[in-house]
């Protein structure tokens, strides 16, 4: 494939965001499992648990600090790498962005400076809450992301303006509870608790290993294989809503994830294994499972899953209609005030797939000076890359059902078995700690290359989208996140190694008064005489 200004954009933006979504779940769990040993320790009083709080906020605060960093520049790229994409869409896509940086980002980076400077100027209760707010900040910002990327899988709530050759908002009730972005919300952020969850019991395992900080590190291990199972749990049923909800959002993005080529009978099987090949249009020594895609994807056993090979031709016939409104908006660009009401109507009458004749301009500068084969060539880039599509899918769904036995099972030692734990389990916790940035990643992968070859789904393709930048600007930027960015990976990873190394500390003030009142309740009930007490005569 030859490698051009919008494959270069293309490369440079998935590798800021790829990167960038290597914090992000860490963040969101990390800071309600913080939130949840501060509130067992405001309930209890132990000293364990403020230990706790405090060393797992510390490897958050630094979790925290890198992924602002690396966030700020995706903000950037939108104006400076896709400021056609801005234009077009920026009405409805920098609605939730800037909500996300004025409520959710400053509510949450306020409360984080609370959190690490208030030990010793609030209360225990109003400590607790301020950890909470972190919590529910991280979660907000989260939110607003994913309402704008989710209105991108989906675009509805708003039309395209023939006057200003823009989309602009009709209701931002249907962006905010769109139906893509509540089920990429729900499910994001259950996986960014997969993710702390596995990251904490891998780090107290290897405590455990290593024969230190035993108490913290089994407390540890029982609050994260708890947290981490229900987690677990809700991101495959979430997974599943997400499914449903491309049956008829993002059908060829569906199709492909299956390598399903051709419309099959109700209910479509499930393709668990096999080898996609695009050119032929075929799935080698595929296996399947009956029913249970039509029954993931459909919720019945009636309603057919179409094939890629049909929704080819379904955007082919898109794309023809769609002419009819490119023409028709030229017409109305050219004549303004004096264009004829039958124009108009022509065009709304057809502006539902205006964005298929941009599928042209690839191709030649008008859509309606296109070839028949170019037509056909334009409706084939409608299917993304299938076999990069169905491997990642599977990997993804495999270590989802991983994460949920290794929880099941530390979960059952923590409670049922006096957290005792076989030494071979403790080195697999440790193994397995960055296969939730894995599965994250490819389903971060799945969402925008299946999306694929539109950056606004059915709206603007992405090859309209960037802004006219020379190839000589972006080799330098992307070597320069390049190298900015290995910096501060290679820093992240110090300080993480650092502070696991050294391991929580000490709160020695408050660890001798929690002794003194014990031994003081001790004393009581077996009526052991203090050194001020007068022995009786």
């Amino acid at each position: 494939m030859e490698i051009g200004l919008v494959e270069l954009s293309r490369m440079q933006f998935a590798f800021t965001a790829m990167y960038h979504f290597l914090f992000v779940p860490l963040t969101l769990g990390l800071s309600i499992l913080v939130a949840i040993m501060e509130t067992v320790y405001v309930m209890t009083n132990r000293p364990i648990w403020r230990q706790m709080t405090k060393f797992w906020g510390t490897l958050f605060g630094i979790n925290f600090a890198i992924g602002v960093a690396t966030g700020i520049t995706m903000e950037f790229q939108f104006g400076m790498n896709w400021s056609y994409y801005s234009h077009y869409v920026g009405d409805i896509f920098g609605a939730p962005l800037a909500i996300e940086g004025l409520m959710a980002f400053f509510l949450e980076a306020t409360f984080v400076g609370l959190f690490f400077f208030g030990w010793d100027k609030l209360s225990k209760v109003q400590h607790m809450v301020v950890a909470w707010l972190v919590a529910i900040g991280s979660n907000f910002s989260a939110l607003w992301i994913l309402i704008a990327n989710g209105w991108m899988q989906n675009p509805v709530g708003a039309e395209f303006n023939p006057e200003t050759m823009r989309m602009e908002m009709t209701s931002f009730f249907e962006v905010l509870f769109n139906e893509v972005a509540q089920a990429k919300f729900v499910h994001t952020v259950s996986a960014g608790y997969v993710t702390a969850s596995v990251f904490v019991l891998g780090v107290s395992a290897l405590y455990l290993i290593q024969n230190k900080h035993k108490d913290l590190a089994r407390r540890s291990i029982a609050v994260s294989s708890a947290f981490g199972l229900a987690a677990a749990l809700s991101v495959v049923v979430l997974g599943d809503e997400s499914g449903y909800s491309a049956s008829h959002t993002q059908r060829m993005k569906l199709a492909a994830i299956e390598a399903m080529w051709h419309t099959e009978p109700a209910p479509a099987s499930f393709t668990l294994i096999g080898f996609p090949d695009q050119e032929a249009r075929e799935t080698h020594y595929a296996v399947h499972i009956p029913w249970a895609m039509g029954l993931i994807g459909t919720r019945s056993l009636t309603t057919e899953i179409p094939g890629i090979n049909e929704l080819v031709e379904e955007s082919e016939v898109r794309i023809r209609d769609g002419l009819i409104a490119y023409d028709a908006l030229m017409t109305i660009r050219e004549q303004r005030d004096a264009t004829p009401q039958a124009v108009r109507d022509t065009f709304e009458a057809h502006s539902e797939n205006l964005g298929y004749s941009y599928l042209l301009k690839r191709y030649v500068d008008d859509p309606r000076d296109a070839t028949e084969e170019q037509i056909q060539m334009a409706a084939d880039d409608t299917v993304p890359g299938v076999a990069p599509l169905f491997w990642a899918f599977r990997i993804m769904v495999g270590l989802g059902f991983s994460f949920i036995a290794v929880m099941a099972y530390f979960f059952y030692r923590a409670s049922f078995r006096q957290m005792q734990f076989p030494r071979w389990s403790l080195y697999a916790a440790v193994a397995i700690i960055p296969t939730p940035w894995i599965a994250a990643e490819l389903g971060w992968f799945v969402a925008e290359f299946g999306r694929q070859p539109w950056t606004v789904d059915g709206v603007l393709p992405t090859a309209m989208s960037a802004s006219h930048l020379s190839i000589a600007d972006l080799l330098i930027t992307l070597a320069g996140f390049l190298i900015f960015y290995s910096v501060l990976f290679v820093i992240e990873m110090s300080l993480m190694v650092k502070y696991i190394r050294k391991g929580p500390f000490q709160d020695v003030d408050e660890t001798n008064e929690w002794q003194e009142r014990h031994e003081a309740r001790l004393r009581t009930a077996i009526d052991i005489p203090t050194s001020n007490t007068k022995p009786a005569e």
